[in-house]
């Protein structure tokens, strides 16, 4: 199979990322494996084909992560022509390059709704991910797996749904890693104004109802094409605990990562979800979980393989590209 991961750039990327580990067990099966930075790609020349510069992802039987991600940053680009590949993988994340690169925040989506139109397998599904990268993708499943929730721009709307709900969290519509995400006690918080508006400063806000357990952290699960993602029978699944007095459990800001029980009863909320998952193309996601409830759903570009294989000496990333071989074989 002949395949690229699409990074926001190559130069920025670091070895611990899940999109390395993607990468390494591609080049490991023997597939021709690269890498292209949104900057990278380019259309419109004689031929009327896609190109990019890429960087070759050649796995060597020494290698370590590091010295694997230090060959591909060091190798000169070459030019390919992407018509010719099987398979294109998503792992830019947008939200990154809002700010600071705000030309580079929708163009994996758009190339890849191009690439795709062209009969290469995109994953996941550009047609959809432009809409799932949104906290507002979450809306869209069952009420019976998501908390109640609100979506505005007006600080008196947020204020009145705080009076309904009591304890809440306020984050951006557009955010990650933990960015500009409050807890808020209820009704009398009195930061409530200066939460707000810090988060209003992103754009659109989601409040959502607070789910007892939120304080002991949340469940972060791996679905592959609907499914629990596994390895010789144990779930991609973990449970993320915060540090110290900060909420927030993404590993990011500081939160710790520890085994999940097998049977757990987070895994009740996979079935009522997985028939649009799939329905969507989200080929690979990362759902996170409280009380039973899907607090978000990470579409574009999911982390956390490092923290299953820390705690479980498990490659899931193998199961992975075992799986999009089989997608590529007969078409997206």
């Amino acid at each position: 199979m002949r395949l690229a991961f699409l990074v926001n750039d190559v130069d920025t990327e670091i070895d611990e990322y899940t999109t390395t580990r993607l990468a390494r067990a591609a080049a490991r099966g023997g597939h021709d494996t690269w890498y292209i930075g949104v900057g990278d790609l380019e259309f419109g020349s004689n031929d009327g084909l896609f190109a990019a510069r890429a960087r070759a992802a050649r796995w060597m039987d020494d290698d370590t992560l590091e010295s694997f991600m230090e060959r591909i940053k060091g190798c000169d680009p070459e030019r390919i022509v992407l018509d010719d590949l099987d398979a294109l993988v998503l792992r830019n994340e947008s939200i990154d390059d809002l700010q600071a690169r705000p030309w580079a925040s929708p163009m994996g989506v758009v190339f890849g709704q191009m690439l795709a139109a062209r009969g290469v397998t995109v994953v996941n599904d550009p047609n959809t991910l432009h809409r799932a990268t949104s906290k507002l993708y979450l809306e869209e499943f069952p009420e019976s797996v998501r908390p109640r929730s609100l979506v505005t721009r007006d600080p008196e709307a947020i204020a009145r749904f705080v009076d309904e709900v009591g304890h809440a969290v306020v984050k951006p519509l557009y955010g990650a890693k933990g960015r500009n995400v409050f807890m808020i006690d209820g009704p009398d918080e009195t930061n409530l104004a200066q939460m707000t508006e810090a988060v209003l400063q992103d754009g659109y806000a989601i409040v959502q109802e607070f789910i007892d357990g939120a304080e002991d952290g949340d469940v972060r699960m791996f679905l592959l094409e609907g499914r629990i993602l596994e390895r010789d029978g144990r779930p991609a699944a973990f449970r993320r605990v915060p540090t110290g007095n900060d909420p927030r459990a993404n590993i990011s800001t500081g939160g710790r990562s520890v085994p999940l029980e097998a049977g757990a009863p987070e895994f009740a909320v996979i079935e009522p979800m997985a028939d649009k998952l799939v329905a969507d193309g989200m080929f690979l996601v990362g759902i996170d979980v409280i009380g039973g409830k899907v607090v978000e759903i990470n579409a574009e570009s999911p982390g956390g393989f490092q923290s299953i294989e820390r705690l479980y000496d498990l490659d899931i990333a193998e199961t992975v590209i075992e799986a999009l071989e089989r997608r590529a074989r007969v078409g997206s």
